[in-house]
């Protein structure tokens, strides 16, 4: 008897905790007596296996007997399943493993098999492999289980492949004989992000987890991360089955490449594909070639195709691919007799496992298949990558080809593609035009695919060999073209690809060096039609200033290039249209911006996608104007369009753009979880590409969104992650930084200091009037560091800044950023003890918080509200108020709003709450109204009761004449007085010292 010994001794399987706990339940019946049928069903790489070794370890704990069968791939004789499980455990025991009573008698076998699993566990593995008569014994076996022995009968299998009269039976058993069904889905993201972070781990006896007795893998070197993004995007590869899920791992996967490949290191992946490839090893030699011609075409395929690579006759092909599909390596794909591998990673080992000169063979004749057929040239650049070194450069020409249709959704394929073309294409002589442009492409794929300073390398190769010499002035005084390998159209793309890696990099002087460089070559005033070079560097141009934050400088170049008409075609002019509305947008020009963002939107909702995603950055573009002219549907309409079609690893600087933006979108609609993880894959995807800047400002979201989440008990943490975000970028450096440091302001108010906020956007806004923020947030952000300085004790600087705030509110007239200047200026009336005009502008706010769909900022206003609600239409109003905010507050996460409504219900219950059984007396109610009073406002009553004239008190306080005047004001009211002789009568003895 084989008795497992099981690797897993740190736990159940990960994410098979409720598979593990039934399994743990059958166990319990067996000690108790009771025997029992446990059917493990799954997909191949499912882990059917390895929850049967958990089994098999846990009956072993408990001093149960178990015993291994598995049934063979191949064999000859009867009860073939069987023979291990009846065969001896020792030397010295019993009969040999086909030596019963009647190697040939069912019934022999029958007690043979219940004698010895009895009282212990019996699992049998690969069940949907099993022969007549083992099929037939497994069947009496599940019929009688239970009794006179009992014994835990685990049948482990693939339904797809199982007999039907196995399938009936199991299925009668589980509605009618309580046979226990376990079955093995697909893991969900978070378990395979567990399952990730496990094989990081060092590795030890039960370090990996994999649980089946045939098969053991270290972790792999270089994992992807086993969080976010990367364990999302594993386990849409893998579908979620963990056999598969190690093979993407041990491939070294590489989003870029799928499904085309898993990754680059097939050495690896084939020797932990040694369970598929015994069952490719196991078909018969047609199939066989069936299977690896189906592996040479790729994606799904016609049988007869297969046939043909094959070098099988139409009906010999027919039945090879019938065998395939029993064996489950293919299966039927969609309409047309098409078929595909079950997996794609199944047709990569197939691909991975064949003779080099059958490849080439193979590659070559589906390459002219595809050619026959018209097949899309990136069809036909599959084949010919195989191809280019040994078909030189018509291969290459096919590469390039299909690269120029790859590159806006597959861009890592196309740029391995164009790399591999430009290894075939001789650098100098008649091709040496035609590299130049495939070089300038294989930049723009690199960039597409994240690999951004290996294609600024690139194209600063490009520029010092072809681009413009001091030396050599073209006509008019312009710099010449310099070289012979870069035309006057393709150097202009040549630093409009510089430019681009450069300002993606966040090198902003450099990108607007080199873009200025290029300006130079083009006739000013432009020409009536732009050449699609021009339109590209005037675009990148464009771009570069708006980071920069000089936007207002490239305006009317762009307006200038708008007017011309361009070869670039519809994609290109809806970008410059839509870069000249962000501009306007941008720069507070919000009455020629919003009808413009409107007339681009609709140009940009007429391209198709693919179209579209030629030009990555409109999308992102458009959904950031949007954003800012608080048009927040369609802004996510447009980002979520431009992050569905950068996929596989395509665009990931765009992607980060476009994630930033939804981060702002869920967090003002109050989903903060969304918020938060869309940040972290921003600020994942930023560090990838080295985009320090985005970076940044990821972060940031990020930090802003925890304080919102978790409280003020997390505030201080999440401020200082903020802080040392912002620390890293230079104060000046356009839209990134001073995005981040208004970011970084806020969290530090709503963390409770008002001095770091103020600091924090005086430096970074470039001082009181914030020059440096974009307009359309500047009403907003006055507003907030109004409420900083009232917060802070200084009123008079808060009506300073919330003077500033409305009057660019009003050249403005956006309703959310008109709704943050009426909180703080409701807050400034609340000092004052102008409560019902307080109020009016506390519900005004909420309003426009409501109607603009900000849940959060409702609360937040409603909530900043209830003390003058209480003031003005009592106390109860108020607690209706408050239980209102934090409902709202509670549905969205919010846990500072929950925290703050707590606060604010608390200290207006204290205020109310009259003293047990007695009358107040004069000195507590004097105590009351001297703690209604503000730090500030207790100074200046304190010292205009002891009888000092404003005068004296603003040279004291260090504060102005007028601001000592408003604190007295607000005091009085308070009070219910109306002079200083009044003030020291009322206070008398209540005045400190």
């Amino acid at each position: 008897m084989f008795v497992v010994q099981s690797p897993m001794a740190d736990g159940p399987p990960v994410g098979r905790e409720a598979q593990s706990a039934r399994l743990w339940q059958v166990l319990d019946g067996l000690e108790r007596g009771r025997g029992a049928v446990v059917e493990i069903a799954g997909e191949p790489g499912a882990g059917k296996t390895q929850l049967a070794c958990w089994l098999a370890e846990q009956a072993g704990r408990r001093g149960l007997p178990v015993i291994w069968a598995r049934a063979p791939r191949s064999g000859e004789g009867p009860f073939r399943v069987f023979r291990d499980a009846a065969g001896r455990t020792g030397p010295a025991e019993g009969r040999g493993p086909a030596d019963p009573a009647d190697p040939a008698d069912p019934a022999a076998w029958y007690e043979l098999i219940r004698q010895r699993a009895a009282g212990g566990v019996l699992l049998v593995d690969e069940l949907h492999r099993t022969d007549p008569s083992s099929l037939e014994l497994a069947l009496r076996l599940i019929r009688s289980v239970s009794s006179p022995s009992p014994f835990v009968l685990v049948l482990a299998h693939r339904p797809r492949q199982s007999p039907p009269a196995l399938l009936e039976a199991l299925d009668l058993g589980v509605r009618t004989a309580g046979i226990v069904r376990v079955e093995a889905g697909p893991l969900d993201v978070a378990a395979v992000a567990a399952l990730l972070d496990r094989w990081r781990r060092p590795l030890s006896v039960g370090a990996y987890g994999a649980g089946a007795p045939d098969a053991a893998m270290a972790p792999a070197d270089g994992l992807p991360g086993g969080t976010g993004a990367s364990a999302a995007v594993l386990h849409a590869a893998s579908k979620g089955l963990p056999g598969y899920l190690r093979l993407l791992v041990a491939a070294g996967f590489d989003a870029g490449l799928w499904p085309d490949r898993a990754g680059g290191d097939e050495d690896r992946l084939l020797r932990e594909a040694a369970p598929l490839l015994a069952e490719l090893g196991a078909l018969s030699g047609p199939a066989r070639a069936a299977a690896r011609a189906a592996a040479v075409l790729g994606g799904t395929f016609r049988p007869a195709d297969a046939a043909r690579i094959a070098g099988l006759g139409a009906r010999d092909g027919l039945a090879a691919c019938a065998e395939l599909v029993r064996a489950d390596l293919v299966r039927p794909a969609g309409h047309g007799q098409r078929l595909a591998f079950r997996h794609p990673v199944v047709g990569q080992v197939a691909h991975a496992d064949c003779e080099l000169p059958f490849l080439l063979d193979a590659h070559r004749r589906a390459l002219r298949m595809a050619a026959e057929r018209g097949a899309p040239a990136v069809e036909r650049a599959r084949h010919a990558e195989h191809l280019v070194h040994t078909d030189g450069a018509a291969a290459a020409r096919v590469l390039a080809e299909g690269a120029a249709e790859a590159v806006t959704r597959a861009p890592a394929i196309a740029a391995r593609w164009l790399r591999l073309a430009l290894d075939a294409l001789p650098a100098r002589g008649r091709e040496a035009e035609e590299r130049a442009a495939w070089e300038l492409a294989h930049c723009r794929a690199l960039i597409a695919s994240g690999h951004i300073r290996e294609a600024r390398a690139l194209a600063h190769d490009l520029l010092a060999e072809g681009g413009p010499r001091p030396a050599d002035p073209g006509p008019a005084g312009r710099p010449g073209d310099g070289g012979a390998r870069l035309t006057p159209r393709l150097l202009l793309r040549a630093y409009a690809v510089c430019a681009d890696a450069e300002r993606l990099l966040c090198r902003y002087e450099e990108a607007e060096a080199i873009a200025r460089t290029g300006m130079a070559l083009l006739p000013r005033p432009l020409p009536a039609v732009l050449s699609p070079e021009a339109t590209e560097l005037i675009y990148e141009y464009g771009l570069v200033h708006v980071l920069r934050g000089t936007h207002d400088r490239i305006r009317p170049l762009l307006r200038e290039a708008a007017r011309a008409r361009t070869e670039a075609g519809p994609s290109a002019s809806a970008a410059l249209g839509v870069l000249i509305a962000f501009c306007d947008v941008f720069s507070g020009d919000i009455a020629r911006g919003a009808p413009e963002v409107t007339r681009c939107a609709a140009l940009v909702d007429a391209l198709p996608d693919g179209v579209a995603g030629h030009t990555p950055d409109v999308l992102a573009l458009l959904g950031c104007a949007e954003l800012y002219l608080e048009r927040f549907p369609d802004a996510r309409r447009h980002l979520q369009r431009g992050l569905d079609a950068a996929t596989g690893g395509a665009q990931k600087h765009i992607r980060a753009h476009q994630l930033l933006g939804l981060t702002m979108i869920d967090q003002w609609a109050g989903r903060l979880d969304g918020a938060e993880r869309r940040a972290a894959e921003a600020e994942e995807l930023a560090r990838a590409v080295g985009a320090p800047d985005v970076v940044t400002l990821a972060t940031a979201m990020r930090a802003m969104t925890l304080v919102w989440a978790r409280g003020r008990r997390y505030a201080g943490e999440a401020v200082a992650l903020a802080a040392r975000a912002v620390d890293v970028v230079a104060l000046g450096r356009g839209w990134w930084a001073t995005s981040a440091i208004s970011l970084l302001a806020h969290a530090q108010l709503l963390g409770g200091d008002a001095t770091g906020c103020l600091r924090t956007l005086r430096d970074g806004g470039g001082g009181d009037g914030l020059p440096q923020v974009q307009p359309a947030f500047r009403p907003s952000l006055l507003a907030l560091m109004a409420t900083a300085a009232l917060a802070g004790g200084d009123p008079g600087d808060a009506e300073r800044l919330l003077a500033d705030a409305e009057a660019d509110a009003g050249r403005l007239g956006l309703p959310l950023q008109w709704a943050c200047v009426h909180r703080a200026g409701a807050q400034l009336r609340s000092a004052r003890g102008e409560h019902a005009g307080a109020l009016e502008l506390f519900e005004r706010a909420a309003e426009a918080f409501r109607g603009g769909g900000l849940p959060v900022q409702h609360a937040w206003t409603l909530i900043a509200a209830a003390p003058a609600t209480a003031l003005v239409r009592g106390p109860g109003a108020a607690l209706d108020v408050l239980a209102r905010a934090e409902s709202m507050a509670r549905s969205c996460g919010a846990a500072l709003a929950v925290e703050e409504a707590e606060r604010v219900r608390a200290r207006l219950s204290a205020d109310t709450r009259p003293a047990l059984g007695t009358r107040p007396s004069t000195g507590s109610r004097v105590a009351d109204l001297w703690s209604a009073l503000s730090e500030r406002e207790r100074e200046v009553a304190g010292l205009a009761a002891a009888g000092l004239r404003s005068r004296q008190i603003a040279e004291r306080l260090f504060l102005s004449h007028r601001t000592v005047d408003s604190h007295l004001g607000s005091a009085y009211r308070k009070l219910g007085v109306s002079s200083r002789t009044a003030l020291a009568r009322a206070l008398g003895p209540a005045v400190p010292g």
